[in-house]
Formats: C-alpha cells, structure tokens, sequence
C-alpha cells in the first residue's frame, strides 16, 4: 500500500530525515518507534504532505504521491491521526466527524460503525470536542481519520498523555482495523509495550535515519526496548 524509498527532508540546514525507506503492508501494523526529537513526527507530516520532502519518493497503491499536496492525499485515501489530537474544540463530536468527510461528495453520511468502534462518541455526539476528556478526545481524532474510510492510517504518538483503560480500547481497535485487510496502519509511538503488542513490523529511528528494523515478533529478541533507553 505504501513504498517509501530514498527520503530526505530538511529544516533550514538541518538534515532531519536521512534516506528513510520502508514499505507499509494491507492488513499489517507498522511501528515506528525512537526517542524525542528523531524525526518520526516529521516522517508522518511528510507523509501527509504538510512538509515537503527534498529528495525521494513516496508511493501509495502504486501511484506516485511525491508531489502531491495533502487534501489530494486526503482523497486518494490517507487518514491522518496528528500528535496532540488537534480536534476542533468549539465544534461538536458530530461536527468534528464531519469534517472527516470534507473530501467526500456533499452529504455524505457519517459510517454508523465509528460508533461501534468508539461508543462513547455516540453518547457524547452533541457536546463539543474541548468538553471531551484527553482520551475521548483521541478517539475522537482517530475516528474522525476513519470516516473517509482510508487505505492508510497514519498515528502519530496516539497513547500521549491517555489513561490505561482508554490505551486498551485504541489498541483494541487498531489490531481489529488491522485483520479486516483492507488499510495499512503507520503507527509512531514511543510506548514500547503498547507497540510490541501491535507491530507486525517495526522500525527503530535515530537523528533521522532507520537503524533497526524487523518483524513485530522479533522485537525482544532484537533487543528493542534497550535501543530505545540509549
């Protein structure tokens, strides 16, 4: 679904992103982990087109999307999950839902089954998204990615300030997109163990570059978790 090969990204003159290259699977977790300050955020913006790449390409279901601007990304069928949630807090639940759809036909239905995946949404569908706790907010944020059905999901640090019972629940539904084979998940995270439960493949991040990768079950034996305290 997605082939990533030869990335190279600046900020003024600092190289952020070293030559990143890795390949996204339907029906599979991809897990990118590292420290603060690595590049996994601006990997994902890259991704979605928010910050261009210098050199390198990126590739969605075989199309090239290099170039292409992010509501164009949007379209062809990326869901986008930002760090910090960014939902629009004087907007209701349903109103946030809907701005999901904006890439789709004027009307469109929101999916019934969002609510299946995130019932709480459902009961709160009328109040607005900065009444929301943190963790309903996330929901709320990943749903909304949801709505335009995508065939990528890109989540930026989804467990980030989230209390354990609501961590449970994202991870639930994350694994369930995964084994209906219909999406690839990029899920960057820095909560080791909530990571390993997921990963079908995982890749380690340092200043910029991919210095370890393998599948998601090889993890411990890869030593994984010490990379990522050093």
């Amino acid at each position: 679904m997605l082939q990533l090969d030869g990335i190279n990204q600046y900020y003024g003159g600092s190289h952020i992103l070293r030559n990143v290259g890795f390949e996204a699977k339907v029906g599979e977790v991809t897990v990118v982990l590292g420290r603060n300050g690595v590049g996994k955020t601006t990997l994902l913006k890259s991704l979605m087109g928010v910050v261009p790449v210098k050199t390198g390409t990126i590739v969605l279901d075989g199309a090239d999307i290099t170039q292409a601007t992010p509501y164009e990304r949007v379209r062809r069928g990326i869901g986008y999950v930002p760090q910090g949630r960014e939902i629009f807090a004087r907007l209701t639940v349903e109103e946030n839902l809907r701005m999901g759809l904006a890439s789709k036909p004027a009307g469109a239905a929101l999916n019934g089954e969002l609510f299946g995946l995130f019932p709480v949404l459902k009961q709160m569908i009328h109040r607005r998204g900065g009444d929301l706790s943190g963790g309903q907010q996330q929901q709320l944020a990943i749903a909304r990615a949801l709505a335009a059905g995508p065939k990528l999901l890109l989540l930026d640090e989804p467990t980030e300030g989230i209390q354990p019972s609501i961590i449970k629940d994202i991870g639930r539904v994350i694994r369930m997109l995964a084994e209906r084979k219909t999406m690839a998940i990029v899920l960057v995270e820095q909560y080791y163990d909530f990571a390993a439960e997921l990963a079908d493949q995982y890749l380690v991040m340092e200043r910029g570059e991919v210095v370890a990768r393998g599948a998601g079950a090889s993890m411990a034996a890869d030593r994984v978790r010490e990379r990522m305290a050093i």
